[in-house]
């Protein structure tokens, strides 16, 4: 009877190499390759809030500004500047005024385009 001499050599690594092995193996990676599912539904509930946050802060910042030169020329040109100063500051106002419906208007637009994604993400993580 012939023996096939099967001879194999097994090793496994300790968790610490192990570790260092998934560490190294990250650096290669594409982020897309690394992000888990997880991770993409909470980077896609955060990008929502996140550009509706961005583009109110925007418009209130500027249209302060506005607001605040309005102001210093009533103040400080009386006279000639005095109702223009008023009219720009009146601009400004409006402008501050509109920040937030600004907010709730890209909030729930970028939730309307987003949900398919997020719903189909949300169905596979609760399997």
């Amino acid at each position: 009877m012939d023996q096939k001499n099967n001879e194999s050599f097994c090793y496994s690594y300790s968790a610490r190499e192990q570790e260092e092995i998934r560490r190294i193996r990250e650096k290669y990676q594409s982020p897309e390759e690394r992000e888990t599912k997880m991770d993409r539904l909470r980077r896609l509930d955060q990008s929502v809030s996140q550009k509706a946050t961005v583009r109110s802060l925007v418009l209130g910042v500027l249209s302060s500004l506005v607001m605040g030169t309005g102001m210093s020329m009533c103040m400080v040109f009386t006279g000639v500047w005095f109702i223009p100063g008023i009219i720009i500051g009146c601009i400004g106002l409006a402008g501050v005024c509109l920040a937030y419906p600004l907010y709730l208007r890209v909030l729930h637009r970028e939730r309307a385009r987003i949900a398919p994604e997020i719903l189909a993400l949300t169905e596979e993580l609760m399997q």
